[in-house]
């Protein structure tokens, strides 16, 4: 009689979880909010089946609040809020001190592709900042 044990076998794979070792979080996905990397925080509507299902991902609990809050609201607005105005303008400021060194007259298309990407850079985390900044003055997540 032999006493060897028996392995049991994997678990079948349903529609959505196509193999075994699938992970349940997405690797290369942005944030729903901030379009920062997103880092295991997520969403999906229950109320849908499985292979119909809208997930969001977020790069914290703070956007996966802000994200739960807007869609309570409603569906969002198209046009610029007056906190996004405000964050844009801060963030030319820096733009702006950089455009100084390059000199107004250059193109962009003159730029090296450095000088393009530390634009782009310096725009974006100056809105985000300004933006966490006017959320911290404000009752409310502004966006």
């Amino acid at each position: 009689m032999s006493h060897a044990a028996q392995i049991p076998s994997p678990p079948a794979a349903t529609p959505d979880r196509p193999g075994r070792d699938r992970l349940w979080h997405p690797r290369g996905v942005l944030c729903a909010v901030c379009t920062s990397r997103a880092r295991g925080f997520g969403w999906f509507d229950p109320g849908k089946p499985r292979g119909r299902r809208a997930y969001r991902w977020f790069c914290s609990m703070q956007c996966q609040a802000a994200f739960t809050l807007k869609a309570r609201k409603g569906p969002n607005m198209v046009d610029i809020t007056e906190e996004e105005h405000m964050a844009i303008l801060a963030s030319l400021k820096a733009v702006a001190r950089q455009m100084e060194k390059y000199g107004w007259d250059t193109r962009l298309c003159d730029l090296t592709e450095v000088q393009v990407l530390w634009l782009i850079e310096t725009t974006v985390t100056e809105f985000r900042e300004a933006m966490a900044v006017i959320a911290a003055d404000g009752e409310e997540i502004p966006f």
